[in-house]
């Protein structure tokens, strides 16, 4: 069988080209070779080198549940909502270093991570040599020079880096239209059975294909070492990104924007993902192993990728990226995940001691001004590096969902650019007009499609709760969406022992699912409780930190508990990443209004949009809250200006209009010079007989749309009080 692979005039042997080292497309991961695995050292890793690591001796089982949130997050760089700047491509030969030197502060023992190489009274230290801790043996000179040619098909140019497994080489592939290859290195060994076994072992990466991680090529081996042959990606590390920032700062912390930060994390999650579906971990991700190109990210270093279950191969990772339980209990999704948690707290702060004293840990608001700000990033990274693995994320599409929500709220907060985006857990934001909002108006949390009764659920119509409760009871399977279904309707009809017990046996099935809570919260909001439903929608906005619905319920169960501050500051950061969820601005408003705030207020209205159902309810808030007591001429004359603007009845423009006259009167009857301002309000001059003309009519006109006798004689009353006085 020929080669598929452009240029190549191989044969596939044994399911893999004797001349490039390429799988043929067909192929798959069951042609390559068994894997034979090595024992490992399980002592921790070395420090922040590239390909440094620790061993753990088992994978640990994870566990899953219904509430677990689940999705896919992947768009192009940046998402379309920040920016991201352009890196260009990179010349390869430019790429090479002149002189190829480990600094002397970077020599570290492979094996126990003790200083090696180092110089003592002016002398420069060796280059190789033996650790005088343990004895390995270590070398920071190069193993392959320019013009060396490597397996008879790939001709070194020179160093580009050095890394914890070595020396990575700039090379032609001689044997594919001398394109540019990188040769990394894999395993030391002087065995060379191990060697061949080991590279056998690795075979498996030539099957990985994911726009977002570099290719592998193949799999050489020259003098007793092995290497990965993968593809050249033009562009900068993360790492190099940084270091940039700094640099142009004099030395200064220069963290990467958080957007920028956040929408990098986005863009690598789903490479994650992929691997994750192929039962692959990446263990060692940190700046210096994701590299942005022109037009994407790209994993760049596979040499640490572990197979989920392997008990015995060796497992890489960097001193303060990787999770705490890798010696004890091995890598998992929820330690990778770790890994972009860390990565991402390093970019966007300046994240000193990540290696130190918080090693494991993140400094807290008080410390870092970015969490005091952004407080759902803060909690998604406290999720994400979470002590327990099962605290944290599950899948990296969970993680992507939620990062997502922290940058649509960070796009709000810091550009004043609201950013409006569907919930996958939570049904749509619900109308809402100026009354206290109340448990009703919260979005409740999507059914989800794969549970067996989903079907059975949506053809469950019937409003009345008695009648939902029954025909839950009856469903053909009590699953765990039929139970938070009857729950939620148990809290309608006010049977609080019965919501207890159902919320009670989806918890103990998994202790995770953050919907209990959340209906916990709702019931004691049903039942007036503030504190007690705070307490419950802080456990679910630490699930969700990037969802707006926790942030929404935690600020009418602070407006219940008497908190208005607090309140205003969740109701704001929704209102302001998502104007649709309309009982958010109505919220703020009145917060502000209880703190005397009327400015504030009168922006809150503004912030649903014309499109919204609730927009005229907005607009007569703001005629109200501008016409109001106290009000100014200039105030009184913007709120006639809206209400001429508004498209309302008849009727609600005879009332609106009434209430703002009488306001204008009161003004004119107690500042005798508002009464000689020039302008006209609704059409009346600022003078007492007008104003009092005009108040005389809209009485009139409500009088005559009055639905009672009893309140038309009350306006005709009203009328005749405020007429003008006349001598006939």
């Amino acid at each position: 069988m020929n080669c598929e692979q452009p240029g190549c005039t191989g044969q596939i042997v044994d399911g893999y080209c004797d001349v490039c080292g390429m799988a043929p497309a067909s192929s798959a991961s069951a042609q390559a070779s068994t894997p034979v695995s090595t024992p490992a050292d399980r002592s921790q890793g070395s420090g922040p080198a590239p390909g440094s690591g620790t061993s753990a001796s088992s994978s640990r089982s994870r566990r899953t549940g219904s509430g677990r949130t689940r999705g896919s997050s992947s768009s192009r760089l940046g998402g379309g909502l920040v920016e991201i700047p352009a890196v260009p491509y990179r010349d390869p030969a430019d790429a090479v270093m002149t002189n190829p030197v480990v600094a002397e502060s970077r020599r570290l023992c492979t094996k126990c991570d003790q200083p090696v190489g180092r110089g003592t009274d002016g002398q420069p230290g060796r280059t190789s040599g033996f650790c005088r801790n343990c004895g390995a043996p270590f070398s920071f000179d190069p193993q392959l020079h320019a013009g060396d040619l490597v397996a008879r098909q790939y001709q070194v140019v020179g160093c580009l880096a050095h890394g914890g497994m070595g020396w990575i080489y700039l090379a032609r592939d001689r044997n594919v239209s001398d394109r540019w290859v990188v040769l990394k290195g894999l395993l030391g060994s002087g065995d060379a059975d191990a060697m061949a076994a080991a590279l056998a072992e690795r075979r498996f990466l030539a099957e990985v294909e994911h726009p977002n991680i570099v290719k592998i090529f193949n799999f050489v081996q020259q003098g007793g070492a092995g290497y990965i042959v993968m593809e050249y990606v033009g562009g900068q590390s993360l790492k190099q990104i940084l270091a940039g920032r700094r640099d142009a700062t004099g030395g200064n912390p220069n963290p990467i924007p958080v957007g920028q930060a956040i929408a990098y994390m986005i863009e690598i999650l789903p490479a994650f993902g992929y691997l994750h579906e192929q039962e692959l971990l990446f263990c060692d991700f940190k700046l210096d192993n994701v590299i942005q190109t022109r037009h994407s990210l790209k994993l760049i270093d596979l040499g640490g990728v572990y197979r989920i279950g392997d008990e015995s191969s060796a497992i890489f990772g960097t001193v303060g990226y990787q999770a705490p339980e890798i010696a004890a209990a091995g890598p998992s999704i929820a330690s990778d995940l770790f890994t972009v948690a860390r990565t991402l707290a390093v970019m966007c702060f300046d994240f000193r001691g990540y290696q130190g004293d918080f090693r494991y840990t993140l400094p807290g608001p008080d410390a870092v001004a970015l969490f005091a700000r952004i407080d759902s990033l803060y909690r998604l990274l406290l999720k994400g590096t979470a002590t327990n693995p099962d605290d944290r994320f599950q899948s990296a599409e969970e993680m992507a969902d939620q990062l997502q929500g922290v940058l649509r709220e960070v796009v709000a907060v810091d550009e004043g650019r609201p950013v409006p985006g569907l919930s996958k857990l939570f049904t749509g934001a619900l109308r809402a007009g100026p009354d206290p909002a109340g448990w009703r108006a919260l979005p409740r949390s999507q059914v989800a499609r794969d549970d067996p009764a989903a079907g059975y659920l949506a053809a469950i119509t019937v409003t009345d709760p008695e009648q939902a409760v029954a025909q839950l009871l009856a469903a053909p399977e009590q699953t765990v969406e039929v139970r938070l279904a009857l729950a939620a309707a148990l809290i309608e009809t006010g049977e609080w022992f019965e919501v207890g017990e159902q919320l009670a046996a989806i918890e103990s099935d998994d202790a995770w699912d953050w919907r209990v809570p959340w209906l916990r919260g709702v019931a004691e909001l049903a039942q007036g409780r503030g504190a007690p439903a705070e307490a419950q929608f802080t456990t679910v906005y630490q699930a969700l930190p990037g969802e707006l619905a926790p942030k929404l319920a935690l600020a009418v169960a602070c407006e219940l508990a008497g908190e208005p501050s607090a309140a205003a500051a969740w109701y704001d950061v929704v209102s302001r990443t998502d104007p649709a969820f309309t009982v958010a601005s109505f919220g703020l408003a009145r917060c502000r209004l209880t703190a005397g705030d009327r400015a504030g207020a009168l922006a809150a209205y503004e912030r649903v949009p014309d499109s919204s159902s609730a927009y005229i309810d907005a607009q007569t808030a703001r005629i109200r809250c501008l016409g109001g007591d106290g009000a100014s001429v200039d105030e009184l004359l913007s709120a006639g200006s809206i209400v001429e603007a508004l498209g309302v009845s008849a009727e609600q423009r005879a009332q609106l209009t009434a209430e703002l006259l009488e306001s204008a009167l009161g003004l004119v009857q107690r500042d005798a010079s508002a009464g000689q301002r020039r302008g006209r309000l609704l059409g009346h001059p600022l003078s007492e007989r007008a104003l009092r003309s005009g108040l005389e009519g809209s009485y009139r006109t409500l009088a005559r749309q009055a639905a009672s006798s009893h309140d038309r004689v009350r306006l005709v009353d009203q009328a005749n009080r405020v007429r003008p006085r006349t001598w006939t």
